[in-house]
């Protein structure tokens, strides 16, 4: 306390009143009356960082503790530098502590948002290096996935972020990404001139696909945000003929998130979504399309408990590619079933809930679900499984429900 005290007596500062400037020896015996951020800065800082600038405030001035949130500032915004000013409060004896944010610095990242193994697809991974100026940020990435849809694609990505163009309710995106395509056999038998007649639903296999989106993101209220762009695909295909064809579409997404109100041992969270894609002749596409998919996942934790219920639902209409189409029994969806048993090529309706109990590192899960196309009877499926678990990281085993030979399915690594 006597150095505390002692940094008080000693510590100098600058105060200003409307144009007037006025210096004098800051002590222990003035009150935080407020704390600001210089800049747009505010809404960038961690809860946890906006929880300790909060406690400054009603305390006397402590002038060490105030170097070292200047500290946590500039390593948390990654600026060159974070100098603290105090000004004349509104009351006798109080001041205002401000922040000044210096410029920024580039910060370069690497991660790995999956690096997954599954016992009938394989290797599936995703890296990704980012590098971050200011409000802007630059990513490029190599991924190959066997995981996500009826086929393997693999190549690069490139990304640019501005997450506050004008206002920082208001974000932009732009992603490229170029792939190569590798087809299972299964999918392969029922798509290839050998193969059954291809239903007016879906176009045929490809060689090669690029991607290009731009969307822009508008915060409509804090917990609801709706984003609005295109996306330009063009793939070449592979039968009857070699030709390059182009899936050109208006991207709707309108998202919720939100924190339920909770103590510190109970919270819950809900997180929910609608996406469209519509291909149009308009934007120059060889195919027309509509594509549906709605989405609802909600968190309940208490103590080392957690619940989860995970629910989506997709519909296409029309004739879409098969990137586009559906895909159920993989490592996230009816966990357990061979996706290329369920539908080798997809399906353009879909409907899936998952429920998952975790207690520290084991987890137990129910999946449930159906895929099926226009005019086709609906079967649904069920799997369960169990697991181990360690923040995204997870080994777990899992079993379709059905009758005859039951083959287990094993996965291990992360998904994000």
């Amino acid at each position: 306390m006597k150095c505390a005290w002692l940094g008080c007596l000693l510590w100098g500062g600058l105060l200003f009143a409307g144009n007037q400037q006025a210096e004098f020896n800051v002590n222990c015996r003035y009150t935080v009356e407020s704390v600001e951020l210089s800049g747009d800065t505010g809404a960038k800082i961690s809860a946890g960082l906006r929880e300790e600038l909060t406690r400054l405030v009603g305390e006397n001035l402590n002038p060490p503790a105030l170097d070292q949130v200047a500290k946590r500032i500039r390593h948390e915004l990654h600026v060159r530098s974070v100098t603290h000013r105090v000004l004349r409060g509104t009351q006798p004896q109080h001041v205002k502590v401000v922040f000044d944010v210096g410029g920024r610095s580039a910060k370069f990242e690497v991660s790995v948002p999956k690096f997954l193994y599954h016992s009938n697809e394989g290797w599936s991974g995703l890296v990704e290096g980012t590098t971050t100026v200011g409000n802007q940020a630059f990513t490029l990435g190599l991924v190959s996935d066997g995981d996500e849809l009826a086929e393997r694609y693999s190549g690069l990505l490139g990304r640019y972020e501005n997450r506050k163009l004008g206002t920082s309710r208001l974000r932009f995106r732009f992603q490229f990404e170029s792939y190569h395509e590798q087809w299972n056999q299964a999918t392969r038998q029922n798509l290839e001139p050998a193969g059954p007649p291809p239903s007016a639903d879906y176009a045929g296999l490809y060689r090669t696909r690029q991607n290009f989106e731009p969307v822009a993101t508008l915060v409509l209220a804090a917990p609801l945000t709706l984003s609005v762009g295109t996306g330009f695909q063009r793939f070449e295909t592979q039968y009857p003929a070699a030709r390059t064809e182009a899936s050109n579409s208006l991207i709707t997404t309108l998202r919720y998130h939100r924190v339920l109100e909770g103590s510190e041992a109970n919270q819950q969270d809900l997180d929910a979504g609608y996406n469209l894609r519509a291909a149009t002749r308009i934007l120059n596409s060889d195919f027309a399309y509509v594509r549906h998919h709605w989405e609802v996942r909600y968190r309940y934790s208490r103590g080392a408990s957690v619940i989860l219920d995970d629910f989506a639902a997709g519909l296409i209409t029309g004739q879409a590619p098969l990137f586009e189409r559906f895909v159920l029994g993989n490592s996230s969806t009816l966990r357990g079933w061979n996706k290329f048993e369920l539908d080798p090529l997809g399906g353009s309706r879909v409907v899936h809930n998952s429920v998952e109990y975790r207690y520290r590192v084991v987890e137990i899960f129910y999946d449930t679900g159906a895929i099926w196309d226009r005019n086709q009877p609906v079967v649904p499926r069920h799997a369960v499984g169990v697991g181990l678990r360690q923040g995204n990281l997870s080994l777990a085993v899992a079993f379709p429900v059905k009758e005859g030979r039951i083959e287990p399915i094993f996965m291990v690594g992360m998904n994000y």
